[in-house]
């Protein structure tokens, strides 16, 4: 299951993503918000507690530039967020890192380059070996 959520700074974006995810037939919950002002600390908590509810669910949070609701996501436990922007970065935060939540600001990237990175985001695997001491000593 895909968990997703902005601030209303990252509504735009949201629905952009929604659409993408509802058009690729990708099971989702939307965790808010629906445009009204929020503070994305509230929208990353709730959306990462779902996330920990079962190993292979993921996460999507937008807000105006992706720094503070990653910031926000990566201090609860269990959560490995990522800022992405960039192609490489989407797919070798899954590969290297198990990330299990994608952020992006609204301000910062376009929908369409946004859609494409959460597409690589959601279809990437974890490689494991030399990668699975160095996830648990960010568990750690």
């Amino acid at each position: 299951m895909i968990y997703i959520g902005s601030d209303h700074a990252g509504y735009p974006l949201k629905t952009k993503l929604i659409e993408y995810l509802r058009e690729s037939g990708v099971e989702f919950t939307d965790c808010g918000c629906d445009g009204e002002t929020v503070d994305y600390p509230d929208i990353a908590k709730k959306v990462c507690l779902n996330v920990l509810k079962v190993k292979e669910n993921k996460g999507v949070l937008v807000c105006g530039t992706g720094i503070g609701i990653s910031i926000t996501a990566n201090k609860i436990k269990g959560i490995r967020a990522a800022l992405c922007g960039d192609y490489y970065s989407a797919k070798y935060t899954r590969k290297h890192n198990d990330s299990n939540v994608i952020c992006f600001g609204n301000h910062t990237i376009g929908g369409g380059l946004a859609c494409e990175l959460l597409e690589v985001f959601l279809n990437t695997g974890f490689d494991g070996g030399k990668h699975i001491p160095r996830v648990e000593k960010i568990e750690n």
